[in-house]
């Protein structure tokens, strides 16, 4: 929201105070302005000044220019050459008769240049023009740097006085507000005037707004409002207030004063008409958003809708029609409909939406946008003048569903106080009479099914004191109160305060204290230490897991991401592929298969047809929008979608989320009582490159399977857990025979399950149009994980003795996993034996059909002397010996 000094000036006195300490003051009281702009503080004082327009003549040498005599308030007038075209139409009609006020600018000054493109700042140079002489100009709004417009020369108000610095006119300052949804009574000019004089403890002067019928406005000879339309409100709750003024005889050509427009302009809007001007006018005064109906409009559907008056030509028909008034019903939207806005396009409504209709059908959607069928137009005379207020949760979602925001819908949308209807409605109706030519019909059309009750909230003094941690005097909590608009009345140690009708967001005790305490001060909130002595310091158990995971996730050389938590049934949908092959078939040539799906805690429960059952989603009551329609149940969703997005624009990404996924307690049916199970995970995502390209050159190959395992073996690594076991798995949203189950021994020697890892199915990664190659993930369950996990572990001692390292190549059946053979080398090591690594691995004809090489690398080393050769020699023999019991396995020669 953009404000207006000047503007604000008129409401409460700034003498003394800067924009800038405003500023200040109403960030600090949770108001935030982001920015002040000054407006003219480059102005040239001396060369810059208000001039008057004497007369137009002819200029002796071209059509299109004229020569306008320049009173600046120095002696002589001074002629200047223009092409201005509201000058055009007074050339040669002699002297005028009453001030044309302008921007005079005289040699040497710097402005803008009017006719280039964006923002060009020149020194004005005198230079003969079509063999005139011409050393000033008169200036349009462009070449002052005030808007982009450079149709004309910029018209001043008649009181400006000739010979004045501009910057003393037409100097200002605006600031640029970022108010929080909880702020829609300060969405307004008379509400931050009424904020900044609580806050400088000022006078606050509200504009004079009522209108009556003895109003001068006010044509009494014409029928009262109330029998020119019907209003009528099928849903108190979509609408608890409409109000309908008729303002007749106006002139929609008509353009707004020169200072109407001005304020327009500097709050961000664009002068239209002085119909729409006045509208949008009262609504930045009040915040009360109006809406202009065409009453003649209105008018003739109505007398279509009755079917009087059908037969032309017949007078007696016609007659009857002028008895016909349109009926106003605010309903809300039925499945089909539709309606033309007043951009024209056709816009198909979504049911529930709040929409005010005639006795045709739609025209308008409630604080949206109005309909094509009855707006204003050049040929509008009479105009029946909407000021009510919605149910704000319905604005905001029907403006972001048809993505039509605009400044009403910004201010429906917090919640506008029925309260402001009076005046705004006031304001727009005299405006309408006073600068379009508008007479206002006596009395209003105004129905209120639901007014809101006067709100009191009672509560002790000390409660402020309690809450705060300071004492603030009685006498100012009494009076900050009073100039928020508060009914305060203290009587011993209780305060009872009435809250002003414009204030829909008071409701609590603690809504009266954050009302005190931001105009006393915040930052006069003393710092209290803690009266009582610090609580002993406890082990966050789910806080340390969680970041230790992440920090060993970045130590794998992995980059975090936060995706959202909600998603919709189709697109998580799509990452489990119905009817793949491989699902349902053992997976390798040998070991168990595994359903991920089987493993407590990973995967997706699924449905009919291989895709997730919407009914054991947890849904989102009130979502934001279709996308965002219920909790996610995999990991995988967001990992994808941001995999797709960033490898449009580079070739290797390597990320990993922590957080939750949601799932309905096994066995219970879904309902308002039930709460959903939140197991915690971790998912990993690898692509691309297995490094960055650097100046060795040589293309390094794809990341696939067994990246991903290394990353989930260095992961679990740093949480304590070493020893694991990854068996062939199969999983809906994976490659079959690039899927494994992961699982590590608890305590007690159970093998616990703790996730999966594979390569992405190709199905998966064409639906979300990753690139054709090998995306790799996984997904741990931190539930299972922390069972497992050790604490915070110390740095291991490390021996100041040199390893030693023996390769070993084991011939075994090709069913035995290699994670089995090297269980059994630790497992018969002992403390000597540090290391196991496989780093080769053989089949063919030298180790026969059916059999595989295993090429181990063991380090050995001792803590307290060097190794001999003897005596890791004999630990390699009882390592041979153990294999050959443990998996079968043959040393090869």
């Amino acid at each position: 929201m953009k404000l207006v000094w000047s503007w604000l000036s008129e409401h409460v006195d700034l003498t003394g105070v800067t924009p800038e300490h405003v500023a200040e003051r109403l960030t600090v009281a949770g108001l935030e302005v982001d920015k002040v702009e000054r407006i003219g503080d480059w102005w040239d004082r001396e060369r810059l000044v208000v001039g008057n327009v004497l007369r137009v003549l002819s200029h002796p040498d071209a059509e299109r220019l004229v020569l306008a005599d320049v009173d600046w308030g120095a002696g002589a007038p001074h002629r200047v050459v223009t092409g201005a075209p509201n000058l055009l139409a007074f050339r040669d009609a002699g002297d005028f008769d009453k001030p044309m006020k302008v921007v005079f600018a005289r040699e040497g000054v710097e402005l803008y240049d009017g006719h280039a493109e964006g923002w060009v700042k020149v020194k004005l140079k005198g230079r003969p023009v079509r063999g005139v002489m011409s050393d000033a100009m008169v200036c349009s709004e462009k070449e002052i740097g005030l808007s982009e417009d450079h149709d004309g020369i910029l018209i001043l108000d008649d009181d400006a006085p000739v010979g004045a610095p501009i910057a003393d006119v037409l100097g200002d300052a605006v600031l640029t507000l970022e108010l929080t949804a909880n702020y829609a009574h300060a969405s307004n000019v008379v509400g931050i005037a009424r904020e900044v004089a609580a806050l400088l403890d000022r006078p606050f002067t509200p504009p004079e707004w009522r209108l009556d019928d003895a109003d001068a406005v006010v044509d009494a000879s014409l029928p009262a409002a109330a029998t020119w339309c019907r209003v009528v409100i099928d849903d108190d709750e979509a609408c608890p207030r409409y109000s309908a003024r008729i303002v007749t005889g106006v002139d929609a050509t008509r353009p707004s004063p020169a200072w109407l427009q001005r304020r327009l302009r500097l709050s961000g809007m664009r002068p239209i008409n002085a119909v729409v001007d006045a509208t949008n006018y009262a609504m930045l005064l009040w915040g009360e958003p109006l809406h202009a109906f065409d009453y003649d409009r209105l008018k003739a559907r109505a007398v279509a809708a009755s079917g009087v008056g059908a037969s032309t030509g017949d007078a007696t028909a016609a007659s009857a029609g002028a008895g016909v008034v349109p009926t106003i019903t605010v309903r809300r939207s039925t499945p089909g409909e539709r309606m033309t806005t007043l951009d024209g396009i056709d816009r198909a409504l979504d049911a529930g939406t709040i929409l005010i209709t005639d006795d045709a059908g739609p025209i308008a959607i409630a604080g949206v946008m109005g309909g094509a069928e009855t707006e204003v137009t050049d040929a509008t005379r009479t105009i029946l003048l909407e000021a009510a207020t919605f149910h704000f949760p319905s604005i905001r979602r029907a403006s972001r569903d048809l993505k039509l925001p605009s400044e009403s819908s910004w201010r429906f949308s917090r919640d506008v106080p029925p309260a402001l209807i009076d005046p705004g409605s006031a304001v727009g109706s005299r405006l309408l009479a006073e600068h379009a030519g508008g007479r206002v019909a006596p009395g209003i059309v105004d129905v209120h099914p639901r007014p809101r009750p006067a709100v009191e909230v009672v509560m002790p003094l000390s409660e402020i004191d309690r809450l705060l941690g300071a004492e603030i005097p009685v006498a100012d909590i009494e009076a900050i109160l009073a100039r928020l608009g508060f009914t305060a009345v203290v009587d011993g140690d209780t305060l009872a305060a009435v809250v002003p009708p414009h204030r829909v967001d008071i409701e609590l005790p603690a809504d009266i204290v954050e009302e005190i305490v931001r105009v006393w001060g915040l930052d006069r909130l003393p710092s209290v230490p803690l009266a009582d002595a610090l609580p002993a310091q406890r082990e966050n158990r789910t806080q340390w897991l969680e970041e230790a995971t992440r920090d060993a996730c970045v130590g794998a050389g992995l980059q975090e991401i936060v995706s959202y938590r909600m998603t919709s049934v189709v697109h998580e949908g799509e990452t489990v592929v119905a009817g793949i092959a491989g699902i349902a078939d053992d997976v390798g040539a040998g070991g168990d298969v595994v359903d991920v799906g089987d493993v407590g805690g990973v995967g997706h429960e699924v449905g009919a047809g291989g895709l997730p059952a919407e009914a054991r989603y947890v849904g989102i009551a009130n979502a934001i929008s279709p996308e965002r329609s219920v909790m996610r149940q995999s990991m995988l969703t967001g990992l994808l979608d941001a995999a797709a997005a960033n490898l449009r624009f580079t070739d290797r990404v390597a990320l990993f989320e922590v957080g939750s996924t949601y799932h309905w307690p096994a066995g219970t049916s879904p309902s308002p009582s039930t709460l959903p199970d939140e197991p915690r995970h971790v998912a990993l995502l690898l692509a691309g490159p297995q490094r960055a390209d650097d100046w060795r050159g040589g293309e390094a190959r794809p990341m696939d399977f067994y990246d991903a395992k290394g990353a989930v073996e260095a992961v679990l690594g740093a949480l304590g857990i070493d020893t694991l076991h990854f068996a062939p798995g199969r999983h809906a949203s994976l490659h079959p025979g690039r899927t494994a189950v992961v699982s590590a021994v608890d305590a007690d020697g159970t093998p616990r399950a703790l996730g999966y890892v594979g390569e992405l199915h190709p199905q998966v990664r064409r639906r979300w149009d990753l690139p054709e190659r090998s995306i790799a993930v996984a997904d741990l369950d931190l539930e299972a994980i922390d069972a497992l996990a050790g604490a915070i572990r110390p740095i291991a001692a490390f021996s100041p003795y040199p390893p030693v390292e023996r390769d070993l190549a084991v011939l075994v059946d090709e069913a035995i996993p290699a994670a089995d053979v090297e269980a059994a080398v630790r497992a018969a090591g002992g403390k000597l034996l540090v290391g196991v690594r496989l780093f080769d691995v053989y089949r063919g004809p030298q180790v026969g059909e059916g059999r595989k090489s295993l090429a181990l690398r063991l380090r050995f080393q001792s803590m307290d002397k060097t190794l001999e050769g003897a005596s890791v020699d004999r630990v390699r023999e009882q390592i041979v010996r153990a294999l050959g019991k443990a998996v079968g396995g043959e040393v090869r020669g």
